[in-house]
Order: C-alpha cells, then structure tokens, then sequence
C-alpha cells in the first residue's frame, strides 16, 4: 500500500495531484470523483467583474495552446454565493486563485475570499501591476513580495505565489516571495507567446499576446521547477504541461512537492486520475512507501552510478 498524501505546509493533501487554475470547472465533477484529487483549484477571481479578452482566445498547435482567455470573472460576491458551496461538498481542499491590479486590491480580495470552505489563497502574481505601467507583479522580486505580504497580513490561510515564467531569474523571485512568508510556490504560468494570421494579415490572437501552454511547455518549466527547488526550502507545485504520470514525475523528481494538472485537462477530463494511479503503479514498482519519497529523488548520473557500484 503506497502512501499518497503529501503536506504543502501546513496543509495536507491525500495525494499531490490538482487542476491548474482556470483548467477545470463544476461540471467536472459529472466526470470524475472530485474526492479523489489532491486539492482542487478554482479559476484565477479578480475584484471586480471581467469579461476577459476579445476574441479569438486561443490558438491550438499540436503540442500545445496560446492562450489570452483575460481572467474573466463575475466578482467575489458570485464565487462566495455560487461556486464555492458547489466545492464545499467534497472532502478536498479548495485552493482561491486571486489577481488584483495592485498590492492594496490584492490584500482586500484575499481577505474578502478567506471564507469557510477555502483552504489557501493562490496569488496569481503574473497580472499586470498598475502601479508599475502594468509590469506584471511576478517579473519584480520586490513587487512579488508586497504582494505576498499584503495576503499574509490580511488572510489566515496558507498563501501560494504562482510565479510568472517570463523572467531571467525565477529563482530570485522565488526567494522574494519565500522571505516575504509565502508557504508554498506554484512554478510556473504561461509563457508569453504570440501568433499571426497571415492569410489575413493580422494577429491570431485578439490580444495580439497570450500565454504558451501544453506539453511543449515542460521542459522549460521543469527546468525553472529545479532551480526554484534548489533556491528555496518551502514546498514548490509544479505546473506546466504534464499529460501522463512521467511528466509529473518528473517535476516530483526535481524537487516538488505537489504538481497542478492544467492544458490537458481540456483534451481527457480525466486526466488527473490518470496521473494520480500511474504515480502510486510507480512507487510500488520502485518499491517505495510513499509518493512524498519522490520529490528530489533525482540524483546526478555520476551519484547514481556510485550508488549502483555500491
């Protein structure tokens, strides 16, 4: 019998697999035992109601998708009233994804949204910063960090800093945030990308820019997952293009706690209980008692073949 459960902090999850925000909805739950995932992650909630990008939205490449959906939302008072009690019914925590377009607006969002029923706030620091010409908060180290401290002095729930793959030095951001009192780090969003129409001579994307996702994507997250790991000691999620349970081994392997399942989703419903099964068929065939054995499990070669000769 495998041990699944992992602990993000202060939190514990009966195994480490959950939805990216904004990659699963409540009709999931007409699919799949929404009992069975890790924690569940409700799509990104911002202040006031939006409606989001002019289409198109998206475009679909073979290994992944560019995306600029623009966080539409009906406002706190609707996630409160509506979607919350539907999440309230299973025994799995529910982890609130929040944007604002400045530090002060996300300090009264999470505190407005730390209400029964919310296990931990997600700050989703790759929005635009207002009070930077709309810089987003994650591509600054000291930004991303009045933002974390902003949630801490306003909410008693965890905090998780989602950070943003466009910089140079994910790892500094990385430390900003743990200093700041974040729990736990999600590595990492979208990369910005862009695409042309060029038999109409415009761009593809209504937005013009939007955010690179899918299994293209995993390598360069998962790169960014082994820095931050190396960088920080609080528990790192991963997020970006895992399909199958390897995919999410890996990112186990390098250092993370816990992984967030997101573009695919779109394609197989279930895939969530895939991953989950396939990482418990793992431990048991490496002979391991517990899925949490997995994270930083990667040696280098040379440490292996010592390991072997021994």
């Amino acid at each position: 019998m495998v041990d699944m459960r992992v602990r993000i902090g202060e939190i514990e999850l009966k195994n480490p697999v959950m939805p990216g925000s904004g990659t699963m909805g409540e009709g999931l739950a007409r699919v799949m035992d929404l009992n069975r995932i890790g924690a569940i992650v409700t799509k990104t909630i911002t202040p006031d109601k939006r409606e989001g990008c002019v289409p198109p939205r998206m475009v679909e490449y073979k290994d992944g998708s560019l995306m600029a959906i623009g966080i539409p939302c009906k406002g706190p008072d609707h996630y409160i009233e509506e979607i919350l009690p539907h999440y309230r019914a299973y025994a799995t925590p529910v982890v609130c994804s929040v944007s604002a377009p400045t530090v002060e607006a996300f300090g009264q969002l999470a505190a407005k949204l730390s209400v029964p029923g919310v296990s931990v706030i997600e700050a989703n620091i790759s929005c635009p910063n207002l009070e930077q010409d709309g810089k987003a908060f994650g591509m600054d180290a000291e930004a991303s960090a009045r933002v974390v401290r902003r949630i801490k002095e306003s909410t008693d729930r965890p905090v998780w800093a989602k950070l943003t793959p466009n910089v140079t030095d994910i790892a500094a951001i990385a430390q900003a945030v743990e200093a700041a009192g974040a729990d736990a780090i999600t590595c990492a969003n979208g990369m910005l990308g862009m695409a042309v129409d060029v038999e109409n001579f415009q761009p593809a994307l209504g937005n013009i820019t939007g955010g690179m996702t899918g299994p293209c994507m995993r390598p360069i997250i998962l790169r960014m997952a082994w820095q931050v790991a190396r960088a920080v000691k609080i528990p790192i999620i991963g997020s970006g293009g895992m399909a199958t349970a390897r995919d999410a081994l890996e990112y186990l392997m390098v250092g993370c706690s816990a992984v967030q399942i997101g573009t695919i989703n779109f394609v197989r419903p279930t895939a969530m209980l895939e991953v989950i099964d396939g990482v418990e068929a793992f431990c048991r065939r490496k002979g391991l008692r517990a899925a949490r054995e997995l994270t930083g499990a990667m040696v280098p070669r040379r440490e292996f073949k010592e390991q072997q000769v021994a």
